[in-house]
């Protein structure tokens, strides 16, 4: 087995001294930008995309996408929280991490131009660490974000993060896909029955654009503005104040095609299932040819 890097969940859900912020930077509506010949969005929802034309205009991407993506605030018993979410269909569902709205008792979810609504949960799978939330009231002319095919991505492929990092809302980085199909772990719940807290495992997208505390349940968007996967995690090397560093270029995301099929059964019935094999699995390494290879196959 491959080695399991460790990371450390980006959620403002660590209770930073931060309060969420909401400048309504954002507008609510924005012009449709030229979709592009060869790839197209494959959310349940039409969403916005930019076309791609030579050199790269990240202005254009953030433009598209930040519509699409709201600052999510939750209060819980052990305090306030705050995190990020894209808008997944014109139903009012939002996708966030299942983290980010653990133990709320309230959740709201404020849009980028300033409108703010009461949410609730409606499904939340701690084993993939995505959940959807409803607005109780759906507003008009929502943006759901357009999704994309993670499997087109390459490594080396520019990519932007846009999200509320420490309650700054509608912030973006941009970077580029540093690796694919990262295996990588973070602490947390899980739906095992047989150890609820054991660790959540994901196959991930990292990314060198910035992700911090906050930036959890966000949109990575490719060239095209189309969602390739929702910011999750990141590496870190602690903090000597006890609570989270930011963003050293390593940040992980989940990939929108397995963001896809556990959104769709969280709407559909609230839950997701999974194959479980109950096993355990250990690295182990060979000798081969007189070298040590480590890994299993």
């Amino acid at each position: 087995m491959a080695s399991v890097l460790a990371a450390l969940l980006a959620s403002g859900g660590t209770y930073a001294a931060i309060q969420l912020a909401d400048d309504g930077s954002g507008q609510a509506a924005q012009e449709s930008a030229e979709e592009t010949e060869d790839e197209q969005a494959s959310g349940d929802a039409e969403g916005t995309t930019v076309s791609l034309t030579g050199e790269q205009d990240w202005a254009s991407v953030a433009d598209a996408v930040t519509p699409s993506t709201v600052s999510i605030a939750v209060a819980g018993s052990q305090g306030e929280g705050s995190g990020s979410g894209v808008v997944w269909d014109d139903e009012g569902h939002v996708v966030t991490n299942a983290h980010v709205v653990e133990g709320a008792q309230e959740v709201q979810v404020t849009l980028p131009d300033g409108r703010s609504y009461s949410a609730e949960v409606v499904g939340s799978d701690p084993s993939s660490d995505l959940a959807v939330l409803q607005l109780d009231s759906v507003p008009d002319e929502l943006t759901p974000i357009a999704v994309g095919d993670d499997s087109a991505l390459g490594v080396g492929d520019p990519v932007m993060a846009v999200g509320n990092p420490l309650g700054l809302s509608g912030t973006v980085t941009t970077g580029i896909v540093s690796a694919l199909d990262r295996p990588v772990t973070t602490q947390g719940s899980s739906q095992n029955p047989a150890d609820p807290n054991s660790a959540v495992f994901t196959n991930a997208i990292q990314t060198s654009a910035a992700i911090n505390p906050g930036n959890s349940g966000g949109a990575l968007v490719n060239a095209a503005g189309e969602l390739v996967g929702i910011n999750s995690s990141i590496a870190s090397l602690g903090s000597a104040m006890g609570g989270q560093s930011g963003s050293i270029g390593i940040g992980f995301a989940i990939p929108s095609s397995k963001v896809q099929l556990i959104a769709d059964q969280l709407i559909e019935t609230g839950t997701a299932t999974h194959a479980f094999l109950g096993v355990g699995l250990d690295d182990a390494t060979a000798e081969t040819d007189g070298a040590t290879v480590s890994g299993a196959w």
